[in-house]
């Protein structure tokens, strides 16, 4: 995030409210309302302001003394940037090692990635989604973005003075010659964004493409394609010629004022259009939408820039300009407040977005106050200097009203630091493992539009698994498989997503007994193949995985015959919800081509989340496709899990199940084939339930 002003630039308080603008659509869309679907488009406009105020800065130390200070530059983006993110980490990780110790693991490598500025490449080389997921989100992926700016800022002076250095060469002079950068500059933009065509692909999970420094430089390039053709300087002079009192103002001086102000109001209404009607997984965005939204912005930034201009005033209002003074700390603060207070599987709701908001304002408040203005202006050299001068000889304690006003503010200033301290203790508690969090599976690959493998058993089984007894649907504890079950198939090959994983994890269950293939032989297989891959799609392939066509064609090169179980689906129809052009029938269809007309059982799914692409809404269509298409294969039936499953076996994600849930739907499914293809006579119908 830009910070408000710099040393050796001119304050433009329209920037201000734009920048306030820009944070608030991204707290809009991580409230999940529903009119700011394109509320992340935020971040997009403080990467163009930000490609803007850095080169607008560099290029004035180059015109005034022929030079870069870019130790200068880094030491004040570090006294920015760096004391109200610790800060926030310290005060997040401690509040997770003391109230939510079952985020605690996780968090351990998002901290690192925070404090190095890689937390977009350590999210994508992870696998995890930013969008939509499995397990909830954590309260440090929006850092992702700072990650992006601060690799801009150690990238960028080093490429912008070779730059500058090759227009002094040739002599075009320190000023005028600058503004020729630009077309590089933009031949860089567009190569950054033809990375992001190249590897956009609809269907798939955009977090790569949205969170990559090299597909968003575009950005914040365009931003400093615009200092170099628009810097700060040059608007003020413009603006300054705007000055002149209305009626006397000639018409040749009016123009150039109403032409930024009409192109800032086209950007602005393209900027709030794209807030309104694009979302995360709109494919515009990444075939040139997001170079569109820079454009727009950079639209608004040169009249904002300008004096005079109605966009300066408007943008500039008192409010928005406050707003935009803590932007960054209140960039900082909303993600980790919104995710650690929001219940699972929460809707939109406007009072506690009102509140959540106001919490993290009111907090990024204090944060500029008491921690990023006075440091910004030396408060730790001079609280250095203060603890190093000796207390009680100083003049200040030559009246009794001085002392105890040294007194007090000495107290206030040691509460301080013990509360610092206290803080800082807990969260070197938490990240150095000497508080555990609760016991798991570790997280597996990134499904399309999912985020983690096999989250963790919930908080408080710590790990546990199911009781001796299995459940049964009314959830009473019963016998284990009925011993009456019997099954046709001496062979199964069961092809699961990560909602089969925890039937087949000793950490779920403990007994060998209650795990799936213990089940099938339970109901007469001799042999049992699993073939089990967390985030698993029938069509869509995640780098080190196979989706679940290739896993089944495998088995068959293999030599495998037998019957079919598939429990496929739940990824499949939340790929199709995100744009994937596979429909859910040809992934259906798919599947049974590779089981060669051998017996196949699917399991329908089911989720008790109310939105997003893992709805149950959405689930429910995939339910119905399968039915519309057993109809059409005599070898199909369908197990009806979502007729039986209850919302107490399920996580807190709404998707994956408890170890009693698993131990359930493992020895349901297992009855569910003997039903389906039972050693003596015929089932009836379609659906086995």
């Amino acid at each position: 995030m830009p910070e408000p002003v710099r040393s050796g630039q001119r304050y433009m308080p329209g920037l201000d409210g734009l920048r306030a603008l820009a944070v608030l659509a991204v707290i809009a869309f991580h409230e999940q309302l529903g009119w700011a679907p394109g509320g992340l488009l935020g971040v997009g406009v403080f990467f163009t302001l930000s490609g803007y105020l850095i080169t607008d800065l560099l290029l004035g130390q180059w015109s005034t003394s022929g030079r870069l200070k870019l130790a200068d530059f880094w030491a004040r983006r570090a006294r920015r940037l760096l004391p109200a993110l610790f800060v926030m980490l310290a005060v997040i990780t401690a509040w997770v090692t003391l109230a939510d110790r079952a985020r605690l693991a996780g968090l351990r490598g998002a901290v690192a990635a925070a404090v190095t500025y890689c937390s977009n490449w350590y999210l994508i080389i992870q696998g995890q989604s930013y969008f939509a997921r499995f397990a909830p989100p954590a309260p440090l992926d929006h850092l992702w973005s700072l990650a992006v700016e601060e690799q801009f800022y150690l990238a960028w002076p080093w490429l912008l003075l070779a730059g500058l250095l090759v227009v002094r060469k040739m002599r075009r002079g320190r000023a005028g010659g600058v503004a020729w950068l630009a077309l590089p500059t933009l031949l860089l933009a567009a190569a950054s964004a033809a990375v992001m065509l190249a590897l956009y692909h609809p269907g798939l999970d955009p977090t790569r493409v949205y969170e990559g420094t090299d597909t968003r430089a575009a950005g914040l390039l365009i931003g400093a394609a615009l200092a170099m053709v628009w810097s700060s300087r040059r608007a003020a002079r413009i603006g300054s010629d705007l000055s002149v009192a209305g009626p006397t103002r000639p018409r040749s001086r009016r123009a150039p004022r109403i032409a930024l102000d009409v192109a800032s109001a086209a950007g602005m209404a393209g900027i709030l259009l794209m807030i309104w009607r694009t979302g995360e997984y709109s494919a515009f965005l990444y075939r040139g939408g997001l170079v569109v939204l820079s454009f727009a912005t950079a639209a608004v930034i040169a009249a904002a820039a300008t004096p005079g201009t109605i966009t300066g005033r408007v943008l500039g209002w008192t409010p928005m300009r406050w707003l935009g003074v803590r932007s960054y700390g209140i960039y900082l603060w909303h993600y980790p407040v919104i995710v650690l207070t929001t219940p699972v599987n929460a809707t939109e709701n406007l009072t506690r977005a009102a509140w959540q908001t106001a919490v993290t304002i009111t907090v990024s408040a204090l944060s500029w106050q008491y921690i990023e203005s006075p440091i910004r202006r030396g408060a730790l050299g001079r609280l250095w200097k203060q603890l190093r001068s000796a207390g009680l000889s100083s003049p200040d304690w030559r009246t009794r009203t001085t002392r105890q006003a040294t007194l007090a503010a000495r107290g206030t200033a040691l509460g301080a630091v013990a509360g610092g301290a206290a803080v800082l203790l807990v969260a070197c508690a938490g990240l150095t493992g000497a508080v555990q969090a609760p016991a798991g599976p570790s997280d597996g690959g990134s499904s399309l539009a999912a985020g983690s493998s096999l989250p963790s058993p919930p908080a408080g089984r710590s790990g546990a698994a199911a009781p001796a007894a299995s459940v049964a649907p009314s959830g009473k504890h019963s016998p284990a498989t009925d011993s009456s079950l019997r099954t046709s198939c001496h062979a199964v090959a069961h092809i699961g997503d990560s909602t089969s994983e925890g039937m087949v994890s000793a950490t779920y269950l403990a007994k060998p007994a209650q795990r799936l293939t213990a089940q099938y032989r339970d109901v007469g297989v001799k042999t049992v193949e699993t073939d089990i891959s967390g985030a698993r799609s029938v069509v869509e392939t995640l780098p080190g995985q196979t989706n679940g066509y290739q896993a089944a064609q495998t088995l068959t090169a293999h030599g495998f015959k037998g019957c079919w179980v598939l429990a496929l689906g739940t990824n499949d129809t939340a790929d199709v919800a995100i744009g994937s052009p596979s429909t859910r029938m040809q992934r259906i269809q798919q599947m049974m081509s590779a089981a060669h007309g051998q017996p196949v059982l699917w399991v329908n799914v089911i989720s008790i989340l109310n939105s997003g692409a893992y709805s149950e809404a959405n689930m429910q269509l995939w339910n119905q496709t399968l039915q519309q298409a057993c109809s059409k294969y005599k070898n199909m039936r369908i197990f009806n899990w979502a007729s039986i499953a209850q919302p107490s076996w399920f996580i807190n994600d709404g998707i994956h199940y408890t170890p009693s849930g698993y131990a359930t739907r493992a020895q349901q499914i297992a009855e569910a084939l003997a039903r389906a293809f039972p050693a003596k006579g015929r089932s009836s119908g379609c659906t086995v339930s």
